[in-house]
């Protein structure tokens, strides 16, 4: 299949006032490696690969799409509010990320905690990765936009085009989700790192299917919770009921089940 490459030029005229670098290579191990690396990266800076090798997923899971089926890129940011409040930042990605893919494409897009984009049958059309090294912190995506299905890795992967959208410009689907990016960053940033001043609790639940599920939720120590998903709280965490009470889960991951 022949796909067409980003617009380099188009991406630089249409960004350059709000992101300090902006770069577009063909391939590269890892966009969130390369960033991670770089100490000298101004803040704001965009790397976009048409083709990554070697992406990975929350918990060290990998990340496989085509060459230019989708968007695969990393932004690093230096945050201007103390390090406590950096947990909000893969959120507030999502947040972003669902509202200019609604408006682009046209479809119903929806956000499973913490940062996974789903289509409206549940599938997975993004994921996102947050990364800290010293005062940056770097937050990868990679959304499926053109892929078919033949090309999706598993089963509850899905893409934009299976979704509803055809002929989808990836340029202004990339455009769009920075500038999405930079405005509530920017909100972020201007309230200094106060969330719910922000308006990101009230705008990630809205949109946060998973709210009212009965989930699965395996911690980082491979404890299993199993219960209600209630609430997203101030702090970004998943508030889960279970037959033991309430708890709040800042970090997982979660499943929809269909009964508790």
């Amino acid at each position: 299949m022949a796909r067409v490459p980003l617009d380099s030029t188009r991406l630089q005229e249409r960004l350059d006032a709000r992101w300090s670098r902006i770069e577009v290579v063909d391939s590269t191990a890892s966009t969130n490696a390369e960033l991670l690396a770089d100490s000298t990266a101004p803040d704001r800076s965009v790397l976009v690969a048409e083709d990554q090798v070697a992406g990975r997923g929350r918990f060290d899971r990998s990340w496989t799409s085509p060459p230019r089926a989708g968007l695969t890129f990393s932004v690093l940011l230096r945050p201007p509010v103390p390090v406590p409040s950096w947990g909000w930042l893969p959120l507030l990605a999502g947040v972003a990320m669902r509202e200019a893919v609604d408006s682009v494409t046209g479809i119903d897009t929806a956000l499973k905690w913490p940062n996974d984009l789903l289509a409206g049958d549940g599938r997975k059309l993004a994921g996102i990765l947050a990364q800290t090294a010293g005062t940056a912190v770097v937050i990868g995506i990679g959304l499926n936009v053109d892929t078919a299905e033949d090309e999706l890795p598993v089963d509850t992967a899905t893409s934009v085009l299976l979704a509803g959208a055809a002929d989808v410009d990836r340029t202004a689907l990339l455009i769009a989700i920075l500038n999405r990016l930079d405005a509530r960053y920017a909100q972020w940033g201007d309230c200094g790192g106060d969330a719910a001043a922000a308006g990101l609790p009230e705008a990630y639940r809205v949109v946060c299917a998973t709210l009212g599920r009965a989930v699965r939720v395996t911690l980082s120590d491979d404890t299993v919770l199993i219960g209600q998903a209630t609430d997203v709280d101030d702090l970004g965490r998943l508030v889960v009921r279970t037959p033991a009470g309430e708890r709040a889960v800042s970090a997982g991951d979660v499943e929809h089940v269909r009964s508790a």
